[in-house]
Order: structure tokens, then C-alpha cells, then sequence
């Protein structure tokens, strides 16, 4: 992996993804949160496409206009920086009309089996 890598996801916003439901507010449109997991999922999904498992540390996300359910969203992670086992992303999140939110994501890469020893 190195710099400039970009990985993207396409998404259907639903029912499952709004406010009202999540309970992050009560209206029918997509929520933060959901947005914020299809943005992890979407690093995520890059560094395993490059063999790696990792977990996400840290989310810098400014949400900046809504969309309602059935709407085609388009994620995008681009890796900024490598530094050791520290992974960081800008990431986005867009539809047809534009940018939806954006900002960074960490992610720090594990060897699971020693992760999950570490939990008990």
C-alpha cells in the first residue's frame, strides 16, 4: 500500500441506514453513523484488498448535506499516509449531486490471532 491508493464503494441507501431508525435523530434520511461505517468499510476493504487486517482508531468526518433512502451513494477511501502500521485516509462520500461528507479515518494493521489473545 502507498499513497494515493484509492478504493471505492458503491451503496443503496436504506431504510436501515436513517436517523429515525439508528436513532441518531428522528428523521427519514441517512444518518452520520451509517455513513461513518460505509466510510470504515471502505478503508477497510482497501487494506484487505492489499492483505492486511486492520481496525479503525480514529474518525475526523464532517456530515454536510442529506440524502433520503434509495439514493446510490459512492464511497471513496484514498490512503494519505503509511507511517509504521498507522493507515490514513481521507475518505468521502458523494452522490449524484455532490459531496455528502468527508474527512480522515485511521486505521492500524494487526495480526488478528494476536489481537484477539490480547482481549482474552
Amino acid at each position: 500500500m502507498k499513497a494515493g491508493d484509492k478504493y471505492t464503494l458503491s451503496y443503496i441507501v436504506n431504510e436501515m441506514d436513517t436517523a429515525e431508525h439508528i436513532g441518531s435523530g428522528g428523521l427519514p434520511v441517512y444518518a452520520t453513523p451509517a455513513m461513518i461505517c460505509l466510510m470504515e468499510k471502505t478503508a477497510y476493504e482497501s487494506a484487505a484488498a492489499a492483505g492486511h487486517q486492520t481496525v479503525g482508531t480514529k474518525v475526523e468526518i464532517s456530515h454536510l448535506r442529506a440524502c433520503k433512502t434509495g439514493t446510490e451513494v459512492v464511497s471513496v477511501a484514498e490512503l494519505l499516509e503509511v507511517e509504521g502500521r498507522r493507515l490514513t485516509f481521507k475518505v468521502s462520500v458523494s452522490d449524484s449531486d455532490g459531496v455528502l461528507g468527508e474527512g480522515t479515518h485511521e486505521r492500524f494493521i494487526i495480526d488478528p490471532e494476536r489481537f484477539m489473545k490480547k482481549l482474552g
